[in-house]
């Protein structure tokens, strides 16, 4: 591929992400969320679905925040019922992050047709092609998190 070719990928990456990033600060205004909230609820459901437990303390790294502005943060949707804590069974002084079912519902009530509108788009392509689309996710997810941790260490 040529770097014209590279730069127009990079391009219509950004292009997607501004575009979710419009839909899902338009879903926070319709909560009345801050937009790291709504980084929140996505982390602990992406969290959920991988199958791990999401904790304050992994909140506070996945969102990069102290400690203090995730309690903050956690108190603000607790009380607007979008999460609850959950102690540990095995470790009572651990406190286990869930979304409840009700912002569940609200995120696919508003969600629910772009998700179809995916869905359908992806129909078009063979498991194959899905399989280098998937591939192509990862390794520029990895990219983005990888500048991410580099910013960090360089100051």
């Amino acid at each position: 591929m040529t770097d014209d070719g590279r730069l127009d990928m990079i391009h219509r990456l950004r292009a997607l992400t501004v575009q979710l990033d419009l839909l899902g600060a338009e879903f926070a205004q319709k909560h009345a969320l801050h937009p790291t909230d709504l980084r929140a609820l996505i982390g602990l459901l992406d969290r959920e679905r991988a199958g791990e437990i999401a904790t304050p303390g992994w909140l506070a790294e996945h969102l990069r925040l102290n400690t203090a502005s995730v309690t903050a943060l956690v108190d603000r949707l607790e009380r607007a019922g979008h999460v609850r804590r959950d102690r540990d069974s095995h470790d009572r002084r651990r406190v286990i992050l869930r979304v409840t079912p009700a912002a569940e519902k609200l995120g696919w009530d508003f969600f629910g047709p772009l998700f179809a509108r995916a869905s359908a788009a992806l129909e078009s392509f063979s498991e194959p092609q899905l399989e280098v689309v998937r591939e192509f996710l990862g390794s520029m997810t990895d990219a983005v998190e990888s500048a991410r941790s580099s910013e960090d260490t360089e100051g």
